[in-house]
């Protein structure tokens, strides 16, 4: 070996199935061969796992299709030969669950070809019969209890049906949501296989559109429940409420939460216990009505209505993260209505949570949109 000649011996040695070299001097790696985690393997992971979701997606919409068979064969096709209800009732009982029962037979055919890209994009074009078909839950539901109510011969005829065997015990009402549940489920396997696309893939395009399709319907359908379910809180806490004095189906406006707070009268008498709703614009007080009435014995008296635009709540002491604390709501230049709460502040001991709810809902004054 020369003075001047700094002599180099390289060595590969396979580690897991990488070449990797070395020099003895500086014992610095140099990386000669791409290890497992090449584009090719990566590639080879995403059509893995893009076809056991195609896959999947395939057996579950056979399984699909087999539940909407009962209400379409059993059902509507039967209802519509016999005339057991008229042609409007029936619509109405089962709006766009045919077109729904078609568009999936189609899917599936072109599921079980091969044929996902073009399938998916035929798909895409009757996602919205499903937003359609939710608009129309609601009023499904009333006229079915209706007819069942006044129609002897449906309701013979729906209990006749629900026996057969291939109902396995399931009733026409566990039936009927099933295209919404479905729509949750197309979601998550359409990003699943759009994740697991390649972006050169001649099917990605078509697989992003449907996505977005798919998204956008399922954020409407998502809307129509949550308005359905608060107009049921609203339309609950109205019940609950004595008399009619203090409407709270109101348009706009959003329940958030309720419950049971200690009231501080300012002259120093006893903690009042007291049942307060917050909604989206305003925060109302209630007390129990007595037990021993006849009419209201479970009912709340509105002692109070707090309109949120206009109220300052102050932190009197206590934590925000504490199980309990003092806090003042008070309106300024304003009188608050009731008959129990004479002045223009109102000193409550406040669960944590609701305390916050409060304090955001005041400060933000946002209702939900």
């Amino acid at each position: 070996m020369g003075a001047a000649v700094a002599q180099i011996e390289m060595y590969k040695e396979t580690v897991n199935g990488c070449y990797c070299s070395e020099t003895t001097m500086s014992g610095s790696p140099l990386l000669l061969m791409a290890g497992a985690n090449t584009v090719e393997e990566q590639r080879a992971r995403w059509e893995r796992k893009r076809s056991r979701t195609a896959k999947e997606l395939l057996e579950t919409e056979h399984k699909y299709l087999e539940q909407l068979d009962l209400v379409v064969t059993f059902f509507v096709t039967i209802l519509k030969a016999k005339g057991t209800l008229k042609p409007a009732v029936i619509e109405t009982i089962f709006g766009p669950l045919e077109s729904i029962y078609s568009a999936s037979q189609v899917l599936s055919l072109h599921l079980e070809r091969g044929n996902l890209g073009l399938g998916l994009e035929n798909f895409c074009q009757k996602l919205e019969l499903y937003g359609h078909y939710a608009e129309n839950l609601e009023q499904a539901n009333k006229t079915l209890k209706e007819q069942l109510r006044r129609n002897k011969s449906f309701r013979r005829f729906k209990k006749l049906q629900e026996t057969r065997p291939q109902f396995q015990g399931k009733k026409l009402e566990d039936l009927l949501p099933l295209p919404l549940q479905r729509l949750h489920q197309y979601k998550h396997f359409l990003r699943d296989l759009l994740e697991n696309t390649s972006p050169d893939s001649a099917e990605y395009q078509k697989l992003a559109k449907t996505v977005k399709s798919a998204s956008e319907v399922s954020q409407w359908v998502q809307d129509i429940v949550r308005k359905r379910e608060n107009s049921l809180q609203l339309l609950r806490v109205q019940k609950l409420l004595k008399g009619q004095k203090t409407q709270v189906l109101t348009p706009g406006r959003w329940y958030i939460r309720e419950g049971w707070l200690l009231v501080v009268p300012s002259k120093g008498e006893e903690l009042k216990r007291r049942m307060f709703f917050l909604f989206s614009d305003i925060f109302v007080a209630t007390k129990p009505c007595h037990p021993l009435h006849l009419l209201n014995s479970n009912k709340f008296a509105c002692t109070a209505v707090y309109p949120l635009h206009q109220c300052v709540v102050d932190k009197v002491f206590g934590h925000t993260q504490s199980q309990g604390g003092l806090l003042s709501v008070s309106i300024p230049g304003s009188s608050i209505r009731g008959s129990d709460l004479q002045s223009k502040s109102l000193a409550v001991s406040a669960a944590a949570g609701l305390r916050r709810q409060v304090v955001t809902m005041v400060n933000e004054r946002a209702s939900p949109s």
